[in-house]
Formats: C-alpha cells, sequence, structure tokens
C-alpha cells in the first residue's frame, strides 16, 4: 500500500512513512539507549572488578591446597582451616529449599492463578504473599528458632541443619510464588480457551499447556530464590549454625547426621572476614568463590532446562 496524497490533518505522506518505519531523529529515545547501555557497561565493569579481586585473592589458597581446602574443617590455624563442613551444611540448605519451597510454591501459584476465585480473600491472600516477600530475614531467623528450634526440636533436632533448611525454605517461598504466578499470569489466554475447546479439563489444560509455557519463567525465579537463600546469613544464626570450630565432621550424604550442630558457607564467611589475621582473607575469597561457582552451576541447570522447554514451546 502506497501514501501519496497529504493528509487531510496538514501532515505530509513522507512524514506519515517516516513514522512508520523509524525515519526520524528520535534525541530522547537516544540519549535513554546511551544511558542504559552506559548502566549495563558499568555494571558489568564493577561485577568484574569484584569477581578478579575474589579470584585473585583466593587463588594462592586453589593454587597451594585446593584439595584440603575442600575437603577440610575448620581450624584455629588459617593454613589447615577447610570448608567441607560448611559446604555439606550449605548443599543439605539447598535440597531442603528445592524439595519444600520449589513445589510448594508453584503449587500455591497454580492454585491462586488457575483455580481460585477472583474475590476479596484470594486479593488479601496475594498482597500477604507479597509483603512476606519483603519481610527481613532476621525476621524468619526468630520465627525459625521460635518454631523450629524450641516448639518442634523433638523432630528437628534442635539447632541443626533441618532446622536451618526449613527456615530458609520459608524465607524464599514467598519469592518462589510470586515468580511462579508472574509467569503463570503470562500465558496467553488462547492457549487455555483451546484446550478447553478440546475438550480437556482444567488440570489436563494446566499440566499440557500452561506449565510448559510458563516453566522459563518459574525456573528463573526459583533459582534465584535458591541464590537468595544459599547466601542468607542472619537467620542461619538465629537457628543455631556454628560460629567457630565444629567438632563433628559427618559425612556428605550421611543423612542421620542432619538432626546434629552444623555450619554454612555464609556463616563462614562472617565468621571469617572478622578475624584479624590477614590469612583468614584468602580464605574468605576462596570461600565466596566457592559459593559463587555453586549459585552459577545452578544457574547453568536453569538455563538448560529453560532452554529445553522453549525449544518445545516453540
Amino acid at each position: 500500500m502506497s501514501i501519496s496524497a497529504p493528509l487531510s490533518s496538514g501532515i505530509s505522506a513522507e512524514a506519515v512513512r517516516r513514522r512508520l518505519h523509524g525515519q526520524r531523529f528520535d534525541l530522547p529515545g537516544i540519549v535513554v539507549h546511551v544511558a542504559l547501555l552506559l548502566s549495563l557497561l558499568f555494571s558489568l565493569v564493577v561485577l568484574g572488578v569484584l569477581v578478579y579481586d575474589l579470584v585473585s585473592g583466593g587463588w594462592d589458597v586453589f593454587a597451594s591446597r585446593f584439595a584440603s581446602f575442600l575437603s577440610g574443617t575448620m581450624r584455629f590455624a588459617a593454613s589447615e582451616s577447610g570448608i567441607a563442613q560448611a559446604l555439606r551444611g550449605t548443599l543439605w540448605i539447598g535440597v531442603f529449599v528445592v524439595a519444600l519451597a520449589f513445589p510448594f510454591g508453584i503449587g500455591a501459584a497454580v492454585y491462586l492463578e488457575e483455580y481460585a476465585p477472583d474475590n476479596r480473600l484470594t486479593r488479601v491472600i496475594d498482597i500477604n504473599i507479597r509483603n512476606l516477600a519483603g519481610v527481613p530475614s532476621i525476621v524468619y531467623g526468630i520465627l525459625g528458632f521460635a518454631v523450629f528450634v524450641k516448639t518442634l526440636s523433638g523432630l528437628t533436632g534442635g539447632r541443626s541443619v533441618i532446622a536451618g533448611g526449613i527456615t530458609l525454605a520459608i524465607l524464599v517461598l514467598p519469592v518462589v510464588i510470586i515468580t511462579a504466578a508472574e509467569a503463570i499470569r503470562a500465558v496467553p489466554d488462547d492457549l487455555r480457551q483451546g484446550g478447553y475447546g478440546l475438550g480437556a479439563t482444567r488440570w489436563e489444560v494446566t499440566r499440557t499447556q500452561v506449565l510448559p509455557y510458563a516453566a522459563p519463567g518459574i525456573l528463573t525465579g526459583t533459582v534465584l530464590s535458591l541464590a537468595r537463600a544459599l547466601g542468607e546469613a542472619a537467620p542461619l544464626i538465629l537457628v543455631g549454625a556454628v560460629v567457630g570450630r565444629l567438632g563433628s565432621n559427618p559425612g556428605l550424604f550421611d543423612i542421620g547426621s542432619l538432626d546434629q550442630r552444623f555450619t554454612a558457607l555464609p556463616i563462614v564467611i562472617t565468621y571469617w572476614a572478622g578475624l584479624p589475621q590477614p590469612d583468614f582473607r584468602a580464605l574468605t575469597a576462596a570461600a565466596i568463590v566457592v559459593v559463587l561457582a555453586i549459585v552459577l552451576a545452578a544457574n547453568a541447570a536453569a538455563i538448560l532446562m529453560r532452554n529445553r522447554y522453549e525449544s518445545k514451546r516453540g
């Protein structure tokens, strides 16, 4: 279709054509584009400097005693200290978060978006979930101490990795619900109506159409919540994580010791960072690099799964 005659409003056809094809000088748009690009570059530079500082600070530890650092226990001497006990506690906390927060959070999001009626009660529940996502982590630590350490000590073992894992699972549960609900809400309604038109039930539509389409967004939110849980220190201190030296050293997959005292990588990093000896600075940087490696591995797994669902959706 061609536009040859001037429009009645006084705008020429050529001006309309330029606007339709974006062929005009947009100074505000260019300024915003450059500002956003500079913000991205600045963030990448800061991130690169931080990563380089951490890797260079902990390089001597990795180069001289990488195996003993990963398999060693907490010691008073920096040359003998390791993160095996903290690594075990962090991994088991991640297991509790994945096993509790993810299924319950995604299930709650599915119910709120696909099954719950749009009434006042549902809106109140949604508002409260969003408010809980902004509650400071120390409040969840107090909750975990009062409920899982004191009240339910017979089930959790008191100051144990079970109490810490459940506390952090509850901490990230609102975030999982919100991100999963937003991903489900973004699913086009045509998919649902098409499934209903073919005679599918609500659960069949949810399972075969809604969840696969929303899976990339759900995975992104769950991995972000896992990264937050693995980096929290304040709730773990309240539920009894050992700050100093931990006597026992159970195996990584020793389930029978989950009701015993524990420590985690954020606790060890906080403790080492406050010591005056300069040798512990290298240990602190090396422990932070290990946490980053765990988080990046979880992100890589989520990206692979997200790409798989996106390829199926495409």
